[in-house]
């Protein structure tokens, strides 16, 4: 299949990339998470999942957009066969799924940062109830709206002067402000504690299975990895492009991105706080958004230097996650485009509906925190099943025929070794199986009603919706399947 556009450079492919991977996920999800699962402990199974998990699916994914120029259905019917439509399916409809509450919180972003300036956000008194309002009025439909139609104006644009130009502005920009963060951030009384708090773990607490499955479900959602965003950039890559470099670059750096964001925050949250910062710290709030959108305002109302220095440093740090968050957005809105392109929808048209959709079903989770919060249970740990079937789909296809020559074929600068084939082949199925598993029957020995379709967060209303989803695909998969063809 033939691609009218390709990303004009290595450079410019690696930075739209690190636009998908470096969101929302490495700076409001992700110090959320360490927050709640241990700290320095946490850290531990997520750099090991980094290796054994994100980085072999992100190099995966680089090989099969490249080599099927398609989204993600029609790359799984071309390398797994027809029969196997369902798994793609299933990929795109946990990506869109994220995409409606994910411009959600995108909204959020761009709102706190404009309130620095609209609602002078450094002198208000009461930071709950000011989320609390905000929350409950019309204006998170109103920011929700402004993003989705944002993201989709790039996508409508093209990838060269819609998302690679978006992309050059926009991921430069987030680094040099995370930079300028972080220096301000180390340099505070008592920073040392919230570092120490970061990096220094207590052993004990990874015999706790929550750690394990929630550093797995951030790995996949902090680098994309599994979700087919990079699969879906992929297919715009230019024949002679590396995958292996690429896909460790796009890893290791995104990762990078994450420990720079942490220790921005427990840095400022462990240096401003007068009470228990332990306690502090782990407080999530109306959909895990306390220590972000609620407490981070407080300290930077109480950072010294005086009411300038608060304002630059707020305002950089709204202007940093509404970056991030924007970035990953366009390549989820990319994502679900591609998806109908596939399908014989007009490129135009396919994005409007997009947006349109986006829109609506963005809704509920702009009006109910609650919905919001199910849906980012469901789907991020939906993410651990969307990978296994990465995995499915090359083990079918052959897993050294596809080492050998789609990832260390043309264009490959570093040849990568059978290591590869044990990894994709046995270690991500094993650990995709294992932890949901865990996942289940941990459940059903310790939460009462684990089996609870109606729970906000429940191992009952996570499967419950993957399965209407499945049952779905699987009905139409062959219509599915002739549709999109190979």
């Amino acid at each position: 299949m033939s691609i009218k556009e390709t990303f004009t450079s290595r450079w410019t492919l690696i930075i739209s990339v690190l636009g998908i991977a470096v969101g929302t996920g490495n700076i409001w999800r992700f110090s959320r998470i360490v927050a709640q699962n241990g700290g320095g402990s946490f850290l531990i199974p997520w750099i090991i999942f980094l290796v054994i998990w994100s980085v072999p699916l992100i190099i995966a994914e680089f090989a099969i957009g490249k080599y099927t120029r398609k989204g993600p259905i029609g790359a799984v019917i071309k390398m797994a066969g027809e029969k196997y439509a369902w798994m793609g399916g299933f990929i795109v409809v946990v990506a869109t799924a994220i995409m409606f509450y994910y411009s959600v919180v995108t909204g959020w972003c761009i709102k706190y940062f404009t309130a620095v300036f609209t609602d002078d956000l450094i002198t208000v008194n009461n930071y709950p109830q000011y989320w609390s309002d905000f929350s409950s009025s019309s204006q998170p439909i109103i920011f929700h709206a402004v993003a989705i139609f944002f993201a989709a104006f790039v996508v409508y644009r093209g990838i060269v002067k819609g998302i690679e130009k978006a992309s050059k502005l926009l991921v430069p920009s987030l680094l040099i402000i995370l930079v300028l963060l972080v220096i301000r951030a180390v340099t505070l009384p008592n920073a040392f504690l919230g570092i120490e708090y970061f990096f220094k773990p207590d052993f004990q607490l990874l015999l706790n299975h929550k750690i394990w499955i929630q550093a797995l479900t951030q790995n996949a959602w902090d680098t994309g990895a599994g979700w087919g965003l990079i699969l879906t950039y992929a297919i715009y890559t230019k024949q002679k492009e590396d995958i292996s470099l690429n896909g460790a670059l796009v890893g290791f750096g995104n990762n990078s991105i994450s420990l720079l964001a942490g220790i921005i925050i427990f840095s400022t949250v462990f240096a401003l706080t007068t009470g228990d910062a332990f306690k502090e710290i782990s407080i999530s709030g109306p959909a895990n958004t306390g220590l972000t959108f609620i407490y981070l305002p407080e300290l930077f109302k109480h950072m010294p230097g005086g009411y300038f220095v608060q304002i630059i440093f707020t305002s950089l740090f709204f202007l940093a996650l509404s970056f991030a968050a924007l970035t990953s957005l366009i390549s989820l809105v990319e994502l679900t485009t591609r998806s109908l392109i596939d399908f014989g929808f007009p490129r135009e048209r396919s994005i409007i509906f997009v947006a349109m959709i986006a829109f609506l079903l963005g809704m509920p989770s702009s009006f109910n925190l609650n919905f919001l919060i199910n849906q980012d249970w469901v789907w991020g740990v939906g993410l651990i099943l969307s990978g296994g079937f990465l995995s499915f789909t090359v083990i079918k296809f052959g897993v050294n025929r596809f080492r050998e020559e789609i990832i260390n074929g043309e264009g490959s600068d570093y040849k990568i070794g059978k290591w590869y084939n044990y990894m994709i082949a046995f270690i991500i199925p094993v650990l995709a199986v294992v932890l949901l598993l865990w996942w289940i029957i941990s459940s059903y020995s310790w939460e009462a009603e684990w089996w609870n379709p109606l729970k906000i967060e429940s191992a009952g209303t996570a499967i419950f919706q993957w399965m209407i989803v499945l049952l779905v695909l699987i009905i139409f998969n062959k219509k599915i399947a002739a549709r999109i063809g190979k």
